[in-house]
């Protein structure tokens, strides 16, 4: 079996960028140093002479948003209630997600042809299916791969990729989808490009519609994944368990895809 990691690290952003000003992750790293002075400090040893080669553990302190790196958002980051459409109820937090739906079958649809900024509709995304000779089902996930990979690392990467529109959202959620994601910064389009159609046709629907398609069907959204250019479209399976934090809005996701040899 092949496996194929489908997620960025956690990383300074004086190494790669990922996040725009001021929603940037910082990692304290304490070497195995400081180790042995804290060794030495709690069981009051001296760490040349105790410890096996003069030196103690390392470990590191990092402050970090929830949608930092490679990570779920739970219906509760997009609003208080879910499945307006079908039954309203409170919206899940990260730490409710079935852990069922947390593995299945792998559906990527190259998005690559479009433009950044673009915004794709039911029509598009029943296109990439059919392209692919593919039909969707339940407990699939959905993930859409996007020209923002290019710029991993970089501070343009926030500017690239397409985004799913509301339509698009709720019309993949009602075929038995519960998980999707993207290889971009959110599942809608750049806010930079978003904030250019606002400023000229003040058409509130276009904010981040992709999200807020949760009010009418909860759903659950992976974004800043990697390597989707390195599965094919349909045949791989994924696991994707976020971190279990309680009432969180999201989870850290080690995604990985698994493909037979």
């Amino acid at each position: 079996m092949k496996f194929i990691d489908l997620s960025i690290p956690l990383i300074n952003p004086n190494e790669l960028l990922f996040d725009p000003g001021g929603t940037e992750l910082k990692i304290e790293y304490n070497d195995h140093t400081i180790g042995a002075k804290q060794m030495g400090r709690i069981f009051n040893l001296t760490p040349e002479k105790h410890l096996p080669i003069g030196t103690g553990w390392a470990t590191e302190r990092i402050i970090v948003s929830t949608h930092n790196g490679t990570h779920m958002d739970a219906p509760w980051h997009f609003a208080s209630i879910q499945d307006k459409e079908i039954g309203q109820r409170k919206a899940m937090t990260i730490d409710e997600i079935p852990l069922e739906w947390c593995i299945g079958p792998l559906i990527v649809l190259d998005c690559t042809n479009y433009e950044d900024g673009y915004v794709l509709t039911p029509e598009d995304v029943n296109q990439k299916l059919e392209d692919i000779n593919y039909k969707l089902s339940g407990g699939e996930i959905l993930c859409i791969h996007t020209t923002a990979p290019r710029y991993y690392g970089t501070k343009e990467f926030v500017h690239h990729g397409v985004g799913v529109g509301k339509k698009a959202t709720i019309h993949i959620i009602k075929q038995g989808v519960h998980i999707v994601g993207t290889d971009s910064w959110s599942w809608d389009a750049p806010f930079s490009i978003t904030a250019q159609k606002w400023e000229k046709t003040k058409d509130p629907s276009i904010i981040w519609e992709g999200h807020f398609a949760g009010i009418e069907r909860g759903y659950f959204q992976m974004e800043k994944l990697a390597n989707l250019d390195k599965v094919p479209p349909v045949g791989a399976t994924i696991y994707c368990f976020p971190i279990k934090i309680a009432r969180a809005s999201a989870g850290w996701v080690r995604a990985v895809a698994t493909l037979p040899e």
